[in-house]
């Protein structure tokens, strides 16, 4: 059907304005609009989930909340509302940049194919791709999956990480793929998969809260060190620099440190597992060097 002129112009104004708002500056939107909207992650313990009926919570979800208090100072409104939407591996880029959310804080590697499309704050954690399987499968590494199936999250960098690792090394894994981690961890349990590649952090988190955490172990080679970053729009300098500024003064007044042994040192929601996981040398070292680097 041929369009007519106005229906046309119509369309192409549509997409302007969905463009506009996509890359509007974000304190500007969020000092307009009485709003701040921040994204969450359902599953990814300890950074950001649910522990039951309510609110998110986790280390990123205090951050996200700190960068809060500073935006509410920012644009004069003590009263802004905070309104949460639910992201997941796959949306959680789109939903950034069509402007659904001004804000994702979460278990999201800084590298550089999603800088093209997102900038990133300073780096809040470094981790690695390993293995979380039943203490009978007998996998200890990644050769002992040869030609079995292997479960990953979609839209993750682990789910490419494994991927080539297997091609490179002649594996001929088959690559089953959950909508999200509790998903990819249930393909597992349910013996659809014989284990599931994901962050070495998330995957420690993720058996602490099975029926049978014991039932289960961690395995494998970490394949490759990635830091997390909270996301936010592209050509954003005013509300990355607050970003980068919370963060920033939480690493160099010592809360940042605190925040860390909060969620990674001392029992956590909703079972109390402590992952008693002291700070790694490359976070460590980032409190000083505050680094946004992207893995490659």
């Amino acid at each position: 059907m041929k369009l007519s002129a106005v229906t046309s112009a119509a369309i192409v104004a549509t997409g302007l304005l969905a463009s506009t708002l996509a890359s509007a500056d974000t304190l500007k939107k969020v000092a307009d609009s009485g709003k701040i909207t921040l994204a969450y992650r359902e599953s990814s313990v300890p950074f950001s989930y649910l522990a039951g009926p309510g609110a998110p919570i986790g280390f990123a979800v205090d951050i996200s909340n700190a960068v809060v208090d500073a935006v509410k100072k920012r644009v004069n409104n003590p009263n802004l509302k905070v309104e949460l939407q639910a992201v997941t591996s796959q949306n959680r880029i789109p939903l950034l940049t069509n402007g659904t959310i001004d804000l994702e804080c979460g278990s999201t590697t800084n590298n550089t194919a999603r800088a093209k499309d997102v900038q990133f704050a300073i780096n809040h954690f470094y981790t690695g791709t390993r293995l979380l399987t039943k203490k009978t499968s007998g996998v200890k590494n990644y050769a002992d999956l040869a030609k079995k199936k292997v479960a990953s999250t979609s839209g993750t960098t682990n789910a490419q990480v494994i991927r080539k690792y297997s091609r490179d090394n002649n594996l001929d894994l088959d690559i089953v793929l959950g909508k999200d981690h509790d998903d990819a961890v249930l393909l597992v349990d349910s013996g659809r998969a014989e284990a599931f590649a994901m962050d070495d952090i998330l995957l420690f988190g993720l058996m602490g809260n099975q029926r049978n955490p014991g039932d289960w172990e961690v395995v494998g080679d970490s394949l490759q060190v990635e830091p997390y970053a909270c996301m936010l729009r592209k050509d954003d300098p005013q509300f990355q620099a607050l970003v980068n500024g919370v963060i920033g003064g939480m690493m160099k007044s010592g809360d940042f440190e605190k925040l860390y042994n909060k969620w990674f040192m001392s029992p956590v929601p909703p079972r109390n597992q402590n992952l008693n996981l002291p700070m790694g040398k490359e976070l460590r070292d980032n409190l000083v060097a505050q680094s946004d680097k992207p893995a490659m």
